[in-house]
């Protein structure tokens, strides 16, 4: 009685046993299972080009189209300076002056050596006529004649000489004082009274009366699409109303290291008497009809070599990182140059939570 007692207790853990190892494989098999990815939702526009006016806007400053800066020729202490910013100056005015001691000194100096050498020429040519007359009559020689003649000559070289030095001196001491070539206003100043200046270095800068400029930088891609000649439309950033007509005068051969932008400057034709030296302006010119791909702004991301937005591929409905090229930059869009073409697709909400090759489902497609 007790054996089939015992061997049924025995079948029964046995079955208790196989029961949990059943129950433990199965939770393991269900835990190893992958959960299937769900598909992110975004929003997507569909590529289409459209024609629209090219019409480009850029801020700018008027200038002059002759700016002088105005320097002394030789170096010294500055004692003087008659004029100020915002100054008008007239041909031949006074502008400043260095202190003329040392070039008096040296001119009186150059007008000594000049008298000294222009004596030994009197003598030297008093000498020289004396002994050819000599020499004629058969009262002197031929050596003393000769040595005459050669005081003359190094007489005369040492007056010359004299005179020059007298000259170089004289110009100095007028260099030290300053003066306008031209009318015009003054539109900065280089140095102060108190100052050793060096030759060279900007003293009075002058804007010259005559025609006024626009001065605009411009990125390179707009230049590349610019007309030949086109005509722009310049207006004063206060006061849109107060504009003019100009026509551009002068384009940068090289850009700007640090913004990469060609500096152009715009002659204006006629100018109102509000656009004035400095005046903030805005300048706008029509670059005639194009086609351009736009997209909007938030489907712009970054890639490790600059812009770039996400495709998506219709088949699959996976998403991929593509790079483009931007024209320009627009308050709620983008130009692309380069890199889409007519018919993608392209996600432009949750731009920043995807990743290559990720599933998705359009949330609100538009075209």
């Amino acid at each position: 009685m007790q054996k089939p007692l015992a061997a049924l207790r025995n079948a029964t853990r046995m079955a208790l046993v196989l029961g949990v190892v059943a129950t433990l494989g199965a939770c393991k098999g269900e835990e190893e299972k992958p959960a299937e990815e769900q598909a992110r939702p975004v929003r997507s526009v569909t590529v289409q080009p459209q024609t629209m006016g090219m019409t480009v806007s850029l801020a700018g400053i008027v200038e002059s189209q002759v700016q002088a800066d105005l320097a002394f020729r030789i170096g010294g202490r500055m004692t003087e300076r008659a004029v100020g910013v915002g100054d008008q100056v007239e041909a031949g005015q006074f502008l400043a002056r260095l202190d003329p001691s040392d070039e008096e000194n040296g001119l009186r100096a150059a007008e000594a050596t000049m008298t000294a050498a222009e004596g030994q020429l009197s003598e030297a040519r008093t000498n020289f006529d004396r002994q050819r007359q000599l020499y004629d009559r058969g009262f002197a020689s031929r050596a003393a004649f000769d040595r005459a003649e050669t005081g003359l000559t190094t007489a005369e070289s040492q007056a010359d000489a004299a005179r020059a030095q007298y000259l170089i001196a004289k110009r100095r001491l007028n260099d030290t004082a300053l003066y306008a070539d031209a009318p015009g206003r003054v539109t900065a100043i280089g140095a102060e009274p108190g100052e050793v200046v060096q030759p060279g270095r900007m003293v009075v800068q002058v804007a010259r009366d005559g025609g006024l400029d626009a001065v605009f930088d411009v990125p390179a891609n707009i230049l590349e699409t610019s007309p030949a000649d086109p005509e722009v439309t310049v207006a004063l950033s206060q006061s849109p109303t107060i504009s003019t007509k100009g026509r551009i005068r002068e384009v940068a051969p090289r850009a700007d290291l640090v913004t990469g932008t060609f500096r152009v400057r715009v002659g204006l034709i006629d100018p109102p008497g509000e656009l004035r030296l400095g005046s903030t302006v805005t300048g706008t010119a029509d670059f005639g009809e194009g086609t351009v791909i736009e997209i909007p702004a938030t489907a712009l991301t970054r890639s490790e070599t600059g812009p770039a937005v996400w495709v998506i591929d219709s088949a699959t409905m996976t998403v991929s990182l593509r790079d483009i090229e931007v024209e320009r930059f627009l308050p709620a869009s983008v130009l692309v140059e380069a890199g889409l073409e007519p018919g993608d697709v392209v996600v432009t909400a949750g731009v920043q939570a995807l990743r290559p090759g990720q599933t998705v489902r359009l949330a609100g497609a538009a075209q």
